[in-house]
């Protein structure tokens, strides 16, 4: 049981970081009156007809640039771990990956099997 809940949990996380825009509409319609009251930069002018996208507006910028941030991040972590480190006995080159070595095993014995199953024509 508690396999699954963590599964749907992280499932609704990696989920949710694709739709952050759509989180921030979802959550700006949910609350565009309290936001167009008490909110919006433009409320002294309600000839303009804001109703509170201006302060959607800004909240869109704000979660591009917080997604363009992490994306910037986990590049950076990613490309990190390849680029060869300078210390003070010279230049060390640092290996990302890791190989694992696995026992050989020998090859199976071929089994003369062709033998029975072709047949070459006979010439008379």
């Amino acid at each position: 049981m508690l396999h699954r809940i963590l599964a749907i949990i992280l499932i609704v996380a990696v989920v949710g970081s694709g739709f952050s825009r759509i989180m921030v509409y979802a959550g700006f319609k949910a609350n565009q009156n309290y936001i167009t009251k008490e909110l919006c930069e433009n409320k002294s002018r309600p000839a303009l007809n804001c109703n509170g996208h201006c302060y959607l507006i800004k909240k869109l910028k704000q979660a591009e640039e917080a997604e363009k941030k992490q994306e910037k991040e986990e590049k950076g972590n990613k490309y990190q771990e390849a680029l060869p480190v300078i210390t003070k006995a010279g230049l060390v080159s640092t290996n990302p990956i890791d190989f694992k070595t696995y026992p050989q095993f020998p090859a199976p014995p071929l089994q003369n099997i062709t033998s029975s199953i072709f047949q070459p024509p006979k010439i008379t």
